[in-house]
């Protein structure tokens, strides 16, 4: 049996995850196209490592916010939200549209959001969405917040250079929206953290802050592609499968359940080969720890809500199982939940 609040949370307002949209930007690269420009490239080996077959482009004009307030937009028309009831806005993005002012500001002017909004970005990249609905969560629990626009954003291919084999067959662009609200009964529970900044030159644009060149921290040694984002794979994979099968097994004895009470383990989708490695360490199969990556690629912080919006539209998420949320990746950062759908 799932934990039940002490009496000391039960007049605390708890919160849940509301409807999800998703947008895409409208150019799709596919790996033909890869193959076709880059002959030299072995697109097929890499494709059965990634388990990507295309990836979403932002154009040279269109940033994060630009996605987000399309996904905002697709959520207040599909589910009839006013958005003059949202009265807090969270944007989880790594490539804002500029260094300041914040881009949840510039994406509450244009959605019309009440002047007595609250709006913040955040910097996190794979595990942010999990950032997101803790810090709703908070908002929610405090009584500052009863309706809360979670927005994930990302255009990593504007630090991808073409020539990139690695990278540009992995990460796609992409945006979306989530409605975090007030509910009755406890839907978001048993968050577990962790960080390990060691890892920050394993997955790192080291240009473009208020850190000097030469004083910025260096790429691990591994090869460098001429991109200004620069990932070592090994490293984040040896870190993924040594962090997260021990932070879902302390949520899980936290919660005082077994893993067979899990319905679904909803990672962030990074590679194939990634979450294999999970499905194995966890000893579950697809059906619990879905992988979709083929038509969408690794869409950083979202990776998450887009994955939750398929197993609804799917009719996946049984109303309520308890199913767990983990991201990782940047940083190193990963964290976990346990939502009751």
């Amino acid at each position: 049996m799932i934990r039940k609040p002490s009496s000391k949370l039960a007049n605390v307002p708890h919160s849940q995850i509301g409807p999800i949209a998703v947008h895409f930007p409208e150019l799709v690269e596919t790996n033909d196209q890869l193959q076709a420009n880059n002959p030299d490239w072995d697109v097929a080996l890499i494709a059965e490592k990634t388990g990507i077959a295309l990836r979403h482009i932002a154009a040279p004009n269109e940033t994060a916010s630009d996605l987000g307030v399309k996904a905002c937009q697709k959520l207040f028309a599909e589910h009839n939200i006013d958005p003059k009831s949202i009265d807090f806005l969270l944007l989880c993005t790594q490539t804002p549209d500029y260094p300041l002012p914040t881009t949840a500001c510039l994406i509450q002017d244009r959605l019309g959001l009440s002047t007595r909004c609250g709006a913040m970005d955040f910097n996190l990249g794979c595990s942010g969405f999990v950032y997101g609905l803790s810090l709703a969560k908070g908002l929610i629990a405090s009584g500052q917040a009863k309706r809360i626009l979670l927005v994930t954003a990302e255009t990593y291919s504007k630090y991808i250079s073409p020539d990139d084999r690695s990278l540009r067959t992995i990460f796609s662009d992409a945006a979306a929206a989530t409605l975090i609200e007030s509910a009755e009964d406890l839907s978001l529970s048993g968050f577990e953290f962790g960080t390990d900044g060691s890892g920050a030159d394993t997955l790192i644009v080291n240009d473009g802050g208020a850190r000097c060149s030469d004083q910025a921290i260096q790429p691990r040694h591994r090869k460098r592609w001429p991109s200004r984002l620069y990932m070592d794979g090994p490293s984040l994979m040896s870190f993924t499968i040594g962090a997260i099968p021990q932070l879902i097994r302390d949520m899980v004895a936290k919660a005082e359940i077994n893993m067979s009470d899990i319905r679904l383990f909803l990672m962030h989708q990074a590679t194939r080969k990634m979450l294999e490695h999970l499905q194995s360490a966890l000893h579950v199969d697809d059906q619990r720890l879905p992988i979709r990556l083929s038509d969408r690629g690794n869409t950083v912080s979202s990776t998450l809500p887009i994955l939750i919006n398929d197993m609804r539209n799917e009719g996946k998420i049984e109303p309520g199982t308890h199913n767990i949320l983990v991201g990782f990746g940047v940083g190193w950062s990963w964290a976990g939940c346990i939502w009751k759908a």
